[in-house]
């Protein structure tokens, strides 16, 4: 069988990216690799070994274009009420709560946030099929 293990996003400014993924989701650097037109810097933090890659290309100046492809990446966490305001006090300007349902039953409670380059991230509440 296969396993997934990482998704991989272009960013435009690693220290400022780093930054991001640090103070919001807690992703730590696992590896760094430097090539002479890209850097490679994988981020994992203790809940998952699932890793998100962030790919730095040298040279580039102007931002990336998401495109109408790409949908969004997802965290879950134990309190979101909690992480929406913990993210609202950081200044990483999250959406509202929303209660998503079906036939009267909840299916999930999320928030969305971007990251510095645009890209959509899910917060979702640790509940039924999402833990």
């Amino acid at each position: 069988m296969a396993k997934a293990i990482h998704a991989m996003i272009r960013v435009l400014d690693e220290a400022r990216s780093l930054a991001f993924y640090e103070q919001a989701f807690g992703l730590r650097i696992a590896d760094r690799l430097d090539f002479p037109e890209f850097t490679l810097v994988y981020l994992v933090n203790d809940e998952a070994p699932f890793e998100l890659e962030l790919t730095i290309n040298k040279g580039r100046a102007e931002p990336y274009q998401l495109g109408d492809g790409y949908g969004h990446i997802a965290f879950v966490v134990d309190n979101l009420d909690a992480e929406h305001a913990r993210f609202e006090a950081a200044g990483l300007r999250p959406r509202k709560i929303v209660a998503f349902e079906r036939d009267g039953k909840l299916i999930a409670r999320f928030f969305f946030v971007e990251d510095p380059d645009g890209y959509k991230i899910e917060v979702l509440q640790r509940h039924g099929r999402y833990h």
